[in-house]
């Protein structure tokens, strides 16, 4: 397997990627386990009805989780979605989102997370996805 693309561990830059910074994700932070993401919603991210596209939360809860994991990752190892289930609960027009991420479980290959999307203290989105672990222990 050839090793990660891009430039290592993405926490360590606190870059997030292109596509992050198109979207205007930004890390808050990341620790043992843990992520918190934040954006600021607007009409840029609207769909055609006036409020957020889904892929805007699906997009938060995809980076969360990454982020959350990437934190207990060893040297050499990266991981990649295998599959996320988002339950919409409310709808978002503007301002502030946090995105807060755990891992529930980490096994060798195989990591479960729960991703927890709010706006003030409305729950607008739960996320509950599954990373593949890649890359060797050993590396």
């Amino acid at each position: 397997m050839s090793p990660r693309p891009g430039n290592g561990n993405p926490l360590e830059s606190g870059d997030l990627g292109a596509f992050a910074r198109r979207v205007g994700l930004e890390l808050v932070r990341a620790e043992r386990g843990t992520s918190r993401l934040r954006l600021e919603a607007g009409p840029r991210h609207w769909n055609p009805h006036g409020v957020l596209h889904g892929g805007v939360l699906f997009s938060l809860a995809d980076t969360g989780m990454g982020a959350a994991l990437y934190t207990l990752l060893s040297p050499g190892e990266w991981c990649a979605s295998i599959e996320i289930k988002l339950h919409f609960l409310a709808p978002v027009r503007r301002g502030p989102l946090v995105c807060d991420t755990r891992v529930v479980n980490r096994g060798r290959r195989v990591a479960l997370l729960e991703s927890r999307l709010r706006q003030g203290r409305s729950t607008v989105g739960l996320a509950l996805g599954t990373f593949s672990i890649l890359g060797s222990r050993e590396s």
